[in-house]
């Protein structure tokens, strides 16, 4: 599903997707972050665990093609395309997924703070 309209709101850290069939997502950026389709994130077919991210914010949208968005975070990512699915299935499985990603973070010991996983990594 292609959206209707796509807002970036710089201040509040998210992307907005509007569709005609009514439903509206508002995606954090560090929710896009942490699930980004790119290989830094996806790994070879083992995601790898992303961290630290809490702060992080979407600095530009670009289209790529007629099938996806292309990110770039303020933490200098911008590689991985978001394709229209895919935008939509994170819409769609948000809570899930940020539960599963919460549980990640606990089991692995890490933290959605930057600082936090700082301190961690020095003591």
């Amino acid at each position: 599903m292609i959206p209707t309209d796509i807002k970036l709101h710089k201040a509040s850290k998210t992307l907005t997707l509007t569709y005609a069939s009514g439903e509206e997502f508002t995606l954090p950026a560090e929710f896009l972050r942490v699930h980004s389709p790119s290989a830094e994130v996806q790994g070879h077919g083992k995601p790898i665990l992303q961290f630290g991210k809490l702060n992080v914010g979407l600095s530009k949208l670009e289209p790529a093609g007629n099938y996806a968005l292309k990110l770039t975070f303020d933490d200098g990512h911008d590689s991985g395309l978001f394709t229209w699915e895919y935008l939509y299935e994170l819409g769609k499985r948000q809570n899930e997924l940020w539960d599963d990603y919460l549980a990640e973070l606990r089991a692995a010991g890490k933290s959605r703070d930057p600082n936090e996983s700082f301190v961690k990594l020095m003591l």
